[in-house]
């Protein structure tokens, strides 16, 4: 079996679904990290997928590793979202040619019926607002644990609109009661002292992590949060070096580690990231913010790893850019995602997608 194509079929700037086929007639498919992949898919046919071709895809985490050393020049975000496309895709193949579930492929079923908490990812709510849709989620789809968003992005101690974050602390609180779990993400919009006195108003609240509390370029600074406050801190989503996935877990810069697949560079790596966290004992529970093909690499990945307890990131806004790409769509009922033994992802690429996307192909190995 050798990799012969690898081709794209990309929605606008956002989107880039990934196909590999094989010499003897298999293929998988994958995506890129969403946004940014009209980069992302420049970067995978000039550099990322002529490397792959010729190569046997059984070999596939030993060729991310020698692909790993041979890039030290061009480290960098894009050539990993780029690098997921293919790696995503590869397990995809690699499954459904012995017709088994990709799941079974990353070490087996430690769980197929996923927890997950409904994830805002919107700053533009008013608290009222947000208490009321997160209650109707609870009601229509059974989520006993909720995300929202506080401070602004990377905002040096900005909020949306003053007294936004302390009403939407507490106003959520009192509306959903003291049993379901409500997490909260900075996006490292905060210095340490600010986000110490916001930290002890989620405590003061029971809520469940404070995710991202600092800037992610500022490991010090979140881990003397982490060492301060009681609530579990999280973070780990920007994240794209392993090496630097290995200092926070062994400096315990984080309680909860949270690398997203598609920025990390697919299974291979992030699967890496999930193993030092339970060898660390610190749970994992990583960054999946759309309905695209990375909500349900990240249900394989979690259904196969010890460290990924607890619930797990689910995008609770509609996107209508990421829909109409595969099917079935996962759902969620009783606060849980269940995983099916259907071979690879369990999904299907919809013909109208492929139809409507730009298409590129590479066949041609590198001669780099």
């Amino acid at each position: 079996m050798k990799i012969t194509h690898v081709e794209t079929y990309s929605r606008g700037p956002l989107l880039s679904v990934v196909r590999v086929r094989t010499d003897d007639g298999h293929e998988g498919w994958g995506q890129t990290a969403p946004y940014y992949a009209d980069i992302s898919t420049a970067m995978l046919h000039s550099y990322v997928a002529p490397y792959f071709i010729g190569s046997d895809p059984w070999d596939w985490e030993a060729l991310v590793d020698r692909f790993t050393l041979k890039v030290h020049k061009v480290y960098g975000s894009i050539l990993w979202r780029a690098l997921c496309g293919i790696d995503s895709a590869i397990y995809d193949l690699l499954a459904k040619s012995v017709n088994r579930p990709v799941y079974q492929l990353l070490g087996g079923a430690v769980r197929t019926r996923i927890p997950v908490y409904g994830s805002s990812m919107s700053r533009k709510t008013t608290p009222e607002a947000e208490a009321d849709r997160m209650l109707a989620l609870r009601e229509s789809h059974g989520f006993r644990a909720f995300k929202l968003r506080i401070g602004t992005v990377m905002g040096r101690d900005a909020d949306v609109w003053q007294g936004r974050t302390s009403s939407m602390i507490t106003t959520v609180r009192d509306a959903l009661g003291p049993d379901v779990v409500i997490h909260a993400d900075a996006n490292g919009g905060y210095s340490a002292p600010e986000a110490i006195r916001v930290g002890r108003l989620l405590e003061d609240n029971g809520y469940g992590h404070f995710e991202e509390p600092c800037a992610y370029t500022d490991l010090e600074s979140t881990a003397h949060v982490a060492s301060v406050l009681d609530i579990p801190v999280a973070a780990g989503e920007q994240e794209t070096s392993l090496p630097q996935f290995h200092r926070m877990t062994q400096t315990r810069t984080v309680d909860i580690i949270q690398p997203d697949i598609g920025y990390v560079g697919g299974l291979a790596r992030a699967r890496k990231v999930l193993q030092m966290a339970e060898a660390a004992g610190i749970a994992a529970a990583p960054h999946s913010a759309n309905p695209s093909l990375i909500q349900v690499f990240n249900l394989h990945l979690a259904a196969s790893q010890p460290a990924a307890t607890g619930h797990q990131e689910w995008g609770i806004e509609a996107f209508p850019y990421f829909q109409g790409i595969y099917s079935p769509m996962p759902e969620v009922i009783d606060g849980h995602v269940e995983l099916g033994t259907a071979p690879g992802w369990g999904v299907e690429i919809l013909p109208e997608f492929l139809e409507a996307a730009d298409h590129a192909v590479t066949d041609t190995a590198s001669t780099r």
